[in-house]
């Protein structure tokens, strides 16, 4: 098997993942993680050849940006505290503390190697804690939270993780030096992500086409990250800026046909890169192997230590810091989504999973340092953050469904019917809105007048039904089932119009562009 082959193994096992993990009840890229395992140990599978400098580039821009798109810069900016604390102030922590128990108990480990560490393993992952949590149940506060964490930790602990680099590499660190790049990175990539943003705005009005617009959605997160980090700012930070002005500000409402196909590209993106990316972090066992022949006891147990760092700090921190929070939040009038029991803090303290980015900062360490000597402890710094990874994404993934299922933390499913009741209202008053303006200044038929309302009342409770009256609500229901048996008389007509097309496809002298646009206005219709 060479390389190629094992790239499609593994989108084929991301695909597969999906319905085999919803029928286990698993996560599927733990699943996908797994399988990356079970295929390290097969001897006709290659090592992974990829430059870690590209691991990162490849896949976590359309990562971030798939994971932007179920979000919004309102959720962000009403959870910012809590998401300081986890994103920034947790991630220094975590560094620290890792920093000074690798430095005391790997013998010969200098403290700025011993920070690379500790940077590249403090980030829970964004797309591992999404992915676990979202198929869960929880409620939409922690998911967002855990959204937000995951999003932002990156930018903080890839800084940190270049600053300890250049220490070790150079042998000098300056304290002033490294806040300063903080800022600047920050500030350069907040600049970058908003010029990219308006400019691919701007850019989607002019292609107007779905399948243009949807592919400039695709280059964008890469152009952004890339063009970051070409000019020293941070390139998950400019992703995070770009993706959330264009889906702030490119959304037309009326312009259906791009939402569909769009939601419909990402989630595909979404799904392999997930498949890929996790399938990588499994297949990284070979390396760790060989890296630990000849004294894996030793190697374990500091592996098996700094996972208890890791582990401890973030509970250690997440008790207090949710305290804090309850406590600001109860002073002021904060609309902030915070945790609101012990129960819920403990299911956030175990979805802190490391992945992808942990993976390709340790595989993105340098070999030598500027004078030409190895880079100190490589090997045992990889294997050491494999570990970690490993224990948080495997064993703290697969038993997060029983936790939360345990400590009874489920979605609160009846604010939801209220704000989906909301929502559904509002969209039929706005409808109406719109029918009263029309016949201001068109005479409707009386007959086509009440039609119309009808059905701008029924906008709404074909979304909420609970927002109709008895009476009305019998009377939709009886159209409803009408509308059902027209439309399923409908699709056979159109089901048959198609085949007909379709069959034609293969007929002497048919011209395929002309059948395909004909069948695709039929495709376009059966969705009406």
């Amino acid at each position: 098997m060479d390389q190629l082959a094992l790239l499609f193994v593994l989108l084929l096992g991301a695909l597969v993942s999906v319905p085999v993990g919803d029928r286990l009840g698993l996560p599927a890229p733990i699943l996908v993680t797994l399988f990356g395992i079970v295929l390290a140990v097969l001897d006709f599978v290659p090592n992974v050849n990829i430059p870690p400098e590209l691991i990162l580039p490849a896949l976590l821009p359309p990562l971030l940006y798939a994971a932007v798109r179920r979000t919004s810069w309102r959720q962000f900016a009403a959870n910012k505290r809590p998401i300081f604390l986890l994103a920034v102030a947790l991630v220094f922590v975590t560094t620290v503390s890792v920093a000074v128990v690798a430095n005391a108990i790997v013998p010969g480990l200098p403290i700025a190697a011993a920070v690379v560490l500790g940077a590249l393993v403090a980030p829970p992952d964004p797309v591992a804690a999404t992915a676990v949590a979202g198929q869960l149940g929880l409620p939409r506060r922690l998911v967002s939270i855990l959204e937000g964490e995951g999003l932002f930790n990156d930018v903080t602990a890839i800084v940190l993780y270049h600053v300890a680099i250049a220490a070790a590499v150079s042998g000098a660190f300056s304290p002033w030096r490294a806040g300063l790049d903080l800022v600047l990175s920050a500030v350069v990539a907040v600049a970058v992500g908003l010029a990219l943003g308006w400019g691919a705005n701007k850019l989607m009005d002019v292609l107007g086409d779905a399948t243009l617009q949807i592919g400039l959605t695709l280059l964008v997160p890469y152009v952004s990250y890339v063009l970051a980090e070409e000019l020293h700012g941070s390139g998950v930070l400019a992703v995070l800026t770009t993706a959330l002005f264009i889906s702030e500000y490119a959304t037309d409402a009326d312009d259906v046909m791009t939402r569909l196909a769009g939601h419909t590209f990402w989630d595909i993106v979404d799904t392999l890169v997930t498949g890929v990316a996790f399938g990588l972090i499994g297949l990284e066992l070979h390396n760790a192997i060989r890296t630990a022949s000849g004294h894996w006891a030793q190697m374990l147990g500091w592996a098996a230590a700094v996972v208890g760092v890791v582990v401890l700090v973030r509970l250690l921190w997440l008790v207090p810091a949710t305290w804090l929070t309850k406590r600001l939040h109860a002073k002021r009038d904060f609309d902030e989504d915070i945790p609101m029991s012990l129960r819920e803090t403990v299911v956030m303290w175990w979805s802190g999973m490391r992945g992808v980015a942990s993976v390709a900062l340790a595989l993105a360490i340098p070999l030598k340092t500027e004078n030409g000597s190895p880079f100190p402890d490589r090997d045992e710094i990889v294997f050491i953050a494999f570990g970690v990874i490993m224990a948080t994404l495997v064993l703290q993934g697969l038993t997060l469904p029983w936790l939360v299922k345990r400590l009874g933390v489920r979605a609160d499913t009846e604010r939801e019917k209220e704000f989906e009741k909301e929502l559904a209202v509002r969209a039929a008053r706005a409808a109406k809105r719109r029918l009263r303006e029309i016949e201001e200044v068109e005479d409707l038929p009386e007959e086509l007048s009440e039609q119309m309302l009808r059905r701008a009342f029924d906008i709404g409770v074909r979304i909420s039904p609970d927002i109709g009256e008895e009476e009305r609500r019998e009377a939709h229901e009886k159209r409803v089932r009408r509308v059902k048996r027209l439309r399923r008389i409908q699709g056979e007509l159109l089901s048959a119009a198609r085949h007909e097309v379709l069959a034609a496809r293969s007929e002497p002298g048919a011209d395929p562009e002309i059948v395909d646009r004909v069948l695709r206005h039929l495709d376009v219709r059966s969705l009406r």
